[in-house]
């Protein structure tokens, strides 16, 4: 019998250890918005590049911009919006993208890089991924039954009002946890410019409105809102287009009776563009561009508007997005309601200083 030499110890850990290395070297580690990719996208991926993905997902922009600033986030991949990729480039969260590594970046959408170059300049950072708006989602039938035929379904009024609101409360009004989205919804709502600098429009606008609203509230969460307006537990919220019009497309599917809707407040709404970056702490930068180059294909990105109902930036993608979805004014909005959307804006600190003081306060019921 052949006798082979027994691997001491320390063989033993070294042999373990270059494996280890070896299966990280092949691991992509992403972080993105829940409920924000297809089913087989993640898979689809792995199974074509032999890459491993690990993916955790968050539900606002305030927590995943806590992980960035600290300069430790320990992912390939992150999904800001707009103004948080902005404010984030500026302080160096993010490695340039090397575009001679993305092919495909030429199927994205002209306009739609203009609009992104406003908060990242020549598109050197961020890769956009999905955009939409911040509305009402509403259950018809609970609204009606409280509010009639005449119910402001398609203003602000339906939730900025005591009037209106108050008659909901029983059934359950959600808002998101963002001051980012909510409060410049409400500065748009008074007349007052959406990304206002004034501080006084904060303190002495939208603050006493959100305190007037505030009791009739049952909870602020950015994501829990979804299955709610699906199941029935709430009959209205603010939150993301696609969001709504999933909880819309669950609750068709489960029948259980409940019918969602979505508006964009004729008052003005918030569009909004959330895009891949790469971290500055990115231990594999390669695989990250791989994934990129692979999201912009427009098969692949069709699949993910298909499912998650969100827009996507891809202009070859439309031949593959399901009709219904490309034809939605409240997925891809025409001209006339484009003219009343607006995009959210970095404020100088001490502004979002004044903007967390209010939040914090309507939220913790101070």
């Amino acid at each position: 019998m052949t006798k082979f030499p027994r691997l001491t110890l320390a063989a033993l850990a070294l042999v373990t250890a270059a494996t280890a290395h070896a299966d990280d070297a092949k691991t992509l580690h992403i972080y993105n918005w829940s409920d924000y990719i297809a089913e087989d996208t993640l898979s689809n991926f792995e199974k074509e590049t032999g890459i491993k993905v690990v993916y955790d997902v968050f539900d606002s922009n305030e927590m995943l911009e806590a992980k960035v600033l600290s300069g430790k986030t320990g992912y390939d991949l992150v999904v800001p919006t707009g103004a948080f990729l902005s404010r984030q480039i500026s302080v160096g969260a993010f490695q340039p993208l090397d575009k001679s590594k993305l092919p495909n970046w030429k199927n994205l959408d002209p306009s739609l890089l203009k609009e992104m170059a406003s908060f990242d300049p020549g598109n050197k950072y961020g890769v956009p991924y999905m955009w939409g708006t911040t509305g009402i989602g509403y259950n018809v039938d609970a609204i009606k039954k409280r509010l009639g035929d005449d119910a402001p379904v398609g203003s602000w009024d339906l939730l900025f009002k005591p009037e209106y609101i108050s008659k909901l409360a029983d059934c359950g009004v959600a808002f998101l946890d963002s001051p980012t989205d909510i409060i410049p919804s409400v500065l748009a709502y008074l007349g007052k410019p959406p990304n206002s600098t004034n501080a006084d429009d904060y303190e002495k606008a939208a603050k006493p409105l959100l305190e007037s609203i505030r009791p009739y509230i049952r909870y602020f969460h950015s994501s829990q809102y979804i299955n709610d307006l699906a199941n029935g537990d709430i009959c209205a919220a603010i939150g993301y287009s696609g969001d709504i019009l999933q909880a819309a497309s669950r609750a068709e599917e489960a029948k259980n009776g409940v019918k969602i809707a979505y508006s964009i407040p004729k008052e003005g709404a918030q569009l909004w563009i959330d895009s891949f970056a790469i971290p500055k702490d990115s231990a594999h930068p390669e695989l990250a561009h791989k994934f990129l180059n692979y999201l912009m294909e427009p098969k692949v990105i069709a699949d993910v508007t298909n499912y998650v109902w969100y827009a996507n930036p891809n202009a070859a993608a439309d031949q593959y997005v399901n009709k219904d979805i490309l034809d939605d004014p409240s997925i891809y909005p025409p001209a006339e309601v484009k003219k009343n959307l607006y995009v959210y804006k970095t404020k100088d600190a001490k502004l979002q200083r004044v903007m967390t003081r209010v939040w914090t306060g309507i939220t913790s019921g101070q």
